[in-house]
């Protein structure tokens, strides 16, 4: 008997993707071991972290007012070069098991993107689980450059993105604020829904893609090189709650992509506007 793919109480769990789906995981870079990047938030806190080949320690030094307080932690991390001197760093705090951090350093212009992901309470509005972006400046590297910025530069653009030889999706930028994702092969294949997104230009041609999906509890954290439209490469996490609906599950990814095709509107119906 085949399943109801519409019937969205048949969608696989967040934990039930992870077996297999990193298999184009870039491997993970030590270049951050020995060193301390300190982040000058935009609201005035500032967060020290100490890397290790494996370990963060990190310091949260809140700035008056800032809701979060002061707080200390020493997690895993994994980090990826996506280019010359720009990292992309994942960790799951244990002080804060409902809450995931993605750094993304930029050391040759002295400026990160902070992307806090939270898994908010049952009856919260909106996705159950949110996402919190901060541009900010790196202390121990002098700022040039252009921060970190949204960016509707992916609008009307198709990309096939292929996480492991049984997994591969589409996704087809709507909007500032939607996109649409299809699975084509792979455990949730014939799956397809509309999303909140959020993008970020980095550098130029290299972006910041996050998404939050309503129907399972989680968000992904991806940093993707456009600039080769034919050979495309991403690096990513999601976060959310396991089939129990209880427990934080924390994965990182990677995806090769390539550019299907583009959407251009007419100028006064184009979404980018």
């Amino acid at each position: 008997m085949s399943v109801n793919l519409l019937d969205t109480a048949n969608w696989l769990p967040l934990d039930g993707l992870a077996p297999g789906f990193d298999a184009n995981k870039a491997p993970h870079s030590p270049d951050l071991a020995g060193r301390t990047i300190t982040i000058n938030a935009s609201n005035g806190s500032v967060i020290t972290h100490t890397f290790t080949e494996d370990r963060v320690i990190w310091a949260y030094d809140a700035a008056e007012g800032d809701p979060h307080g002061d707080e200390r932690g020493d997690d895993s991390y994994e980090a990826f070069q996506v280019e010359e001197d720009l990292y992309f760093v994942q960790f799951h705090t244990q002080v804060r098991p409902l809450d995931a951090v993605s750094l993304v350093l930029d050391l040759k212009s002295g400026r990160s993107l902070t992307v806090v992901t939270i898994i908010d309470e049952e009856d919260s509005q909106g996705t159950r689980v949110k996402q919190l972006f901060d541009a900010s400046t790196i202390v121990e590297v002098p700022t040039n450059g252009t921060a970190p910025s949204p960016s509707r530069a992916l609008i009307g653009r198709r990309v096939l993105w292929v996480y492991s030889p049984e997994h591969a999706y589409e996704h087809i930028y709507l909007s500032p604020e939607w996109y649409t994702w299809q699975c084509l092969a792979g455990p949730e294949k014939g799956l397809a829904d509309t999303d909140e997104n959020t993008v970020y230009e980095i550098r130029p041609g290299i972006f910041v893609f996050a998404w939050r999906e309503k129907v399972i509890p989680c968000a992904s954290v991806t940093i993707a090189d456009h600039r080769n439209v034919r050979s495309i490469r991403s690096h990513g996490a999601l976060f959310g709650l396991d089939e129990s609906g209880e427990v934080p599950t924390h994965f990182t990814f990677g995806a090769f992509g390539h550019l299907i095709s583009t959407t251009v509107h007419p100028e006064e119906f184009d979404p980018a506007r």
